[in-house]
């Protein structure tokens, strides 16, 4: 499993590239509560790594190797925060939830929760018994 915090980073260039076109230190450091100098620490690592095209002032863009990186961690995401959904967690609480989750999950248990997922939906006995676990909850 990759250290929670390369992945925090990941995720956050990713949406911050996808708003702005580069993801600015100055703006990681505020969307992460950082100080830039650990930003541009981590920036530089994640570059050595092949995860990033980073340049001072610039800013860091993701490499097709982060890029695929991203999108396996918002794939994990959505999983999770689909499960805590169906389960009647309110939408905001399942999304910051899903944040701290989904950075210690296994692929064998996500891969598990996705079918879990995937079968409540399409199951009429499953989703009536989810309807009526979920009209117990206060």
């Amino acid at each position: 499993m990759r250290p929670k915090t390369i992945e925090e980073y990941i995720e956050t260039i990713c949406v911050l590239e996808q708003r702005n076109g580069r993801a600015q230190t100055g703006m990681i450091a505020a969307q992460m509560g950082v100080k830039p100098p650990s930003i541009t620490e981590m920036l530089q690592k994640l570059e050595r790594e092949g995860l990033i095209n980073y340049e001072s002032y610039n800013g860091a863009i993701l490499t097709s190797s982060g890029k695929k990186m991203a999108r396996e961690l918002m794939q994990k995401h959505r999983i999770i925060a689909n499960l805590l959904e169906t389960l009647g967690i309110d939408r905001e609480l399942a999304e910051v939830d899903a944040c701290q989750i989904e950075h210690h999950v296994s692929p064998e248990t996500l891969k598990t929760l996705e079918q879990f997922v995937e079968f409540t939906r399409n199951d009429v006995a499953t989703t009536d018994s989810i309807r009526r676990f979920r009209s117990t909850q206060p």
